[in-house]
């Protein structure tokens, strides 16, 4: 007699390309902020912990290149190969690449207390995300429409790949100058154009299948421009013209603010699951705004605001359109009907309650290492409830009984 599969089996993460990218990266939302965990209560207490990297400097790369590139490369394996009007790739597509970035940050968490094996963390990861960007390189130039958004996105992560050079460079030689240049180049060079890029398609796109009389506006003009503003603050950043960047932020605060109007942020309340895409976005231009103020004050020899923009930017903005796009895709590619449970719908807003926490940390200084650890708190909660309610997904098949 045959033995029946359990309906939960790791078998079902290589089902499909997102799968085991998006697994990776609910995983990662845990595991990256555990040692800062760690380190804030470890602070409260008035003790060091023995790390083997600064903490500020890990912490900033486990944000930036620790969760997001796995929830990028899921989406962009699924949804490129669509726009370019590939059909989906096969299941097997991102297994060894996968295997490569697995093994790397299960040795980089390793060296956070034995540095022997930094090198050897970063390689791996460097060698599996420059397999996916030779993967995903035939399809971005191919010829078509969609070559408007896949060659940014691509562009994007071929800078981020020179960005985890940069840190590989940091963990080689302990220079703060070769970490600072890898979380600019992550911020401003990959994660943004990437972020705005798929929003610049997806947003409108998604609205204008659910909403009745939505015009999908989508003006090239404004994902270059946003392009442009994106690069030109990274540059200005890493030659040290940071009370400069207000001539490129402010601008691109006014356009991000436009389209989250023009795109239909009160009418996408109509439905949650657009909604979460929404508010995420609408984030963008709170961000720039902030680091706009900032740089301005700046030049007049100022200082302000601290690192609140940063986190308004990468909690605000990047973490909530990774929670609302991995949950569309993720329930939309298993079968399941394209809506927010309560569950989901309440996390949207929790998460946005972090960020604001982060953002206060900054500015009530008083309460600067109380509400940090609320902070890492809040996160942990937060992501371990979607974590709870999203991954079992990935480990199961397709509720239709279709492949993929």
């Amino acid at each position: 007699m045959n033995q029946q599969i359990p309906t939960t089996h790791f078998r079902w993460l290589l089902a499909a390309p997102h799968r085991a990218m998006f697994f990776s990266g609910a995983m990662q939302l845990l595991l990256v902020m555990l040692p800062w965990a760690a380190e804030m209560f470890a602070r409260l207490l008035g003790v060091a912990l023995p790390w083997a990297w600064p903490p500020g400097w890990w912490h900033a790369m486990l944000a930036v290149y620790g969760i997001f590139p796995f929830f990028v490369f899921g989406f962009l394996l699924t949804a490129m190969p669509r726009w370019q009007g590939y059909g989906d790739l096969p299941a097997s597509a991102c297994q060894r690449p996968w295997y490569l970035l697995l093994a790397g940050w299960c040795v980089i968490y390793l060296s956070m207390v034995l540095p022997s094996l930094r090198l050897l963390g970063v390689a791996l990861v460097f060698v599996g995300w420059a397999w996916l960007v030779v993967m995903l390189a035939p399809i971005a130039f191919r010829a078509g429409s969609g070559r408007l958004h896949a060659v940014p996105a691509w562009g994007a992560t071929v800078v981020g790949l020179i960005g985890w050079g940069l840190w590989g460079l940091f963990a080689a030689t302990g220079d703060g100058i070769w970490a600072r240049a890898a979380i600019e180049l992550g911020v401003w060079c990959f994660l943004l154009p990437v972020f705005f890029t798929v929003s610049h398609r997806m947003i409108p796109f998604f609205s204008s299948a659910v909403l009745p009389d939505y015009e999908a506006f989508r003006p090239p003009w404004a994902l270059f421009m946003m392009l442009g503003a994106a690069l030109g603050h990274g540059a200005l950043a890493l030659l040290d013209g940071a009370a400069m960047t207000w001539v490129i932020d402010l601008p691109a605060a006014a356009l991000a603010i436009f389209l989250t109007i023009r795109w239909g942020l009160v009418r996408s309340f109509a439905v949650q699951l657009l909604a979460m895409l929404h508010l995420g976005f609408m984030w963008l231009g709170i961000a720039l705004a902030l680091f706009g103020v900032q740089s301005l004050a700046a030049w007049q020899g100022v200082a302000v605001l601290g690192l609140a923009p940063l986190h308004a930017l990468v909690i605000g903005m990047f973490t909530v359109v990774a929670m609302s796009m991995v949950s569309r895709v993720t329930l939309g590619h298993s079968g399941q009907a394209l809506s927010a449970d309560a569950m989901t719908w309440r996390l949207c807003w929790a998460v946005q309650g972090v960020a604001v926490l982060r953002i206060a940390a900054e500015l009530w200084s008083s309460a600067h290492g109380v509400l940090l650890m609320l902070t890492v708190m809040g996160w942990l909660v937060v992501f371990g409830l979607w974590a709870r309610r999203y991954v079992p997904i990935y480990l199961r098949p397709r509720v239709d009984g279709k492949a993929g």
